[in-house]
This record gives C-alpha cells, sequence and structure tokens, in this order.
C-alpha cells in the first residue's frame, strides 16, 4: 500500500506500522496550545488553566465527530457541544446534534416531535476541520413548518432534490453536514425531541474499521481542534478590541459563515470587572420567538450553567413594566432578580441571542458601575 494520507506527509501502511500517524497527530495537536500565548490572551494561571482544559475539551470533541461519529453512508447524531464540550459561545438553552452526509445521498429523519419551544434542522457545507473553518448554509427547515401528526410523529426526507408533499429538508451537492438545534425554555421541564436518521437505498451494516479512511479521519480530528481554536480565539481577540464592555450588533455574516443558524440575531461582546464593579445590560427587545444572554470565558466556552447562574432567558427573566429587561453581571448577588454570576472569573465574552426577531435591531446599553450602587435589585436613584 503506497497511498499517501491527505496530508501527503505519510505512506499510510509504514505510518499505521510506524507508528508515525500517532506522532504526526501528536504534533498537530501540540501547535495548537500556542494560540493560549497570543498577545490578546489573558496570561494568569486561572485563564491559562481553564484554556488547557479548552484544549483537552476540542482534543475530545476532534476524535469523536470526526473519527466515532457516523459518515455520510452510515450517519447517527452525535452533540458536538454537549456534556463538558463547550465550543464558540454555546448556548445553555440548546441541545444541539450532527451528523456527516453527502449531497448525493438521500436520508430519511423520523422521530417524536416533543415539547422543546424551537428545533431547527440545517444542511451545511464545510466544517471546522476544512481551511477557512467555515460551515456554510445549504438548506434550512424551520420548525414551525414542520407537519407532525396527532401522536407527534414527523419524517423529513433529507435530499437534492424536493419531493411533491411532507417534509423537506434540503441539500446542494457539496452539502457534507446536518446539524440540529433544539432550544428549551426550561430544560427541566421540556423534552427533546427523539430523533433517528437513515440512508434511504441501503440496509448494508457499517464496515470494519479501513486503515485508509482512518489516517484521513485521524488528521481531520487534529485539524477540527486547530481550527476550532484558531477560529473562536480570533473572534475573543476581536470581540475584546472591538466589543469591550459592549453588545454591539456585529457582522451577522461571520457568525453565520461559522454555522449560525439563519434564524438567530447575535450580539457578542467582551467583558471585564474590577472586584467591585457590576455589569448593567438595559435591553429593548423587537417581538421574537426566544430571546437569552449568557456569560462566557475567554474560550468562548459558555459557563458552568448546571451549577451556577450564568444565563438567562425569555422564560426566566423578570421584566420591567415597559417590556425591557434589564440584566446585572456581578461577582456577588446585589440582590437583583436578573442577576448573572461571573463565577470566579473577572473577564469573559458574552452573547445576547434573538431567534425570529424580524423587526428590528434590539437596543442593547451596557453599563459599568460600583457594585455598591446596587442594592435589593435597584441601583441607587435608578427605575431600572
Amino acid at each position: 500500500m503506497t497511498a499517501k494520507s491527505p496530508q501527503g506527509a505519510l505512506d499510510i501502511e509504514d505510518g499505521l506500522v510506524s507508528g508515525r500517524l500517532w506522532d504526526e497527530y501528536c504534533d498537530a495537536i501540540k501547535r495548537v496550545g500556542r494560540h493560549l500565548l497570543r498577545p490578546e490572551a489573558p496570561r494568569d494561571a486561572f485563564n491559562q488553566a481553564e484554556g488547557v482544559r479548552y484544549l483537552t475539551r476540542m482534543v475530545r470533541a476532534g476524535l469523536e465527530l470526526m473519527v466515532e461519529a457516523g459518515t455520510p453512508e452510515f450517519p447517527r447524531f452525535s452533540d458536538p457541544a454537549g456534556g463538558f464540550i463547550k465550543i464558540g459561545g454555546d448556548n445553555p438553552d440548546n441541545l444541539y446534534l450532527s451528523t456527516p452526509i453527502s449531497g448525493e445521498l438521500e436520508y430519511r429523519i423520523h422521530g417524536q416531535r416533543g415539547d422543546a419551544p424551537t428545533i431547527n434542522f440545517a444542511t451545511k457545507n464545510g466544517g471546522y476541520q476544512k481551511p477557512g473553518a467555515k460551515m456554510l448554509g445549504t438548506g434550512f427547515l424551520d420548525g414551525r413548518e414542520l407537519e407532525v401528526d396527532e401522536g407527534g410523529n414527523f419524517e423529513i426526507l433529507v435530499s437534492a432534490r424536493r419531493p411533491p408533499s411532507g417534509n423537506w429538508l434540503p441539500m446542494e451537492p457539496d452539502s457534507n453536514l446536518l446539524l440540529i438545534r433544539q432550544t428549551f425554555h426550561d430544560r427541566r421541564s421540556e423534552h427533546a425531541a427523539q430523533l433517528h436518521i437513515e440512508r434511504l437505498g441501503s440496509t448494508d451494516a457499517p464496515p470494519a474499521l479501513d486503515p485508509q479512511a482512518f489516517v484521513g479521519q485521524l488528521m481531520a480530528a487534529a485539524r477540527y481542534t486547530e481550527n476550532t481554536v484558531k477560529l473562536f480565539t480570533d473572534w475573543a481577540a476581536h470581540f475584546k478590541r472591538e466589543h469591550h464592555n459592549t453588545l454591539p450588533l456585529g457582522e451577522q455574516s461571520m457568525f453565520q459563515a461559522a454555522g449560525g443558524d439563519p434564524n438567530i440575531t447575535y450580539y457578542h461582546g467582551y467583558w471585564e470587572l474590577a472586584d467591585d464593579e457590576a455589569m448593567v445590560i438595559e435591553a429593548s427587545l423587537p417581538p421574537c420567538e426566544f430571546w437569552n444572554f449568557q456569560v462566557d470565558n475567554f474560550w468562548m466556552e459558555s459557563l458552568d450553567y448546571h451549577c451556577q447562574r450564568i444565563h438567562l432567558n425569555c422564560h426566566g427573566a423578570r421584566l420591567n413594566p415597559d417590556g425591557s429587561v434589564t440584566i446585572v453581571v456581578a461577582h456577588r448577588d446585589p440582590g437583583h432578580p436578573n442577576w448573572l454570576t461571573t463565577a470566579g472569573h473577572a473577564l469573559g465574552t458574552s452573547l445576547f441571542r434573538l431567534i425570529g426577531a424580524q423587526d428590528r435591531p434590539a437596543q442593547i446599553k451596557v453599563r459599568i458601575v460600583n457594585f455598591d450602587t446596587l442594592t435589593g435589585g435597584r441601583e441607587h436613584g435608578s427605575q431600572a
């Protein structure tokens, strides 16, 4: 066997037998660590420890998605940002599912709808394992348009050709990824959809491990790890320079090119608070299907939403009499009903997202105040 790996760096059989494949993979992973030492990155022990932990999570994500997940011929769903894996401002109110696909094949998704208020299905071209780390949309099915029977059951045809009837998720010839987002108002009481996918036209079982395919998968995992870390460290550095203690309406095409939901408007920011400071966010929001705000670390990982109150959504927030919302981010509880903790962080990134807001952009103002001016949910001299 004389075939080359996708990088042309080693003979596949010799690389496997000699151990050079493993060396090449480890060398690629080692190079990822340089992103922790960029000038924009915090260099204290706490944030660097979180950075190294982030790298280990991205290694796991790369292996899970590129090696262990299904193939276009034998798809199966996995969660690209679940458990302890956190990527690119992952939504604490979301359940994500993805699988590789091919625009040259056809698939059937079937299952039970559940009662998550929002569910969307998308096909993409690209991936973080590819140069540029882009995931461009090639098809979209809004859950509000989903045809569901009286028992909550449904089927979706995933194909490049439109069927005469029924639910259809479009693909293009270069589609290579399917991504599903379910968004919850209260994950403790709402039930996720039960979803299954199968390739049409084949009943074959997955084959045994193909050494040649495995080489490509392993090195794709290494590229996924490096490209993902680079992409979102680039974003954090940009937000630090341009969005310091603000939440502006950023360039949406940048977020969409990285796989963002076309129904979502994203307001990314960078925050930094001294021990005696708090951040007050006042938002007047247009009519929308859903909104939430979250506090993230520098590496764009959501903070520990299982154990800490680091995010707030339209279901749990207390609104002002005029329908606006005031959110307070502080190191300790000021007694405000919409307080979010920094969970021991002095800096990080943040994200305000709106689903289905087509009317007008949100008006979001951010102020840094002295913590002592906050008491009992109100600022002295303020009606917020």
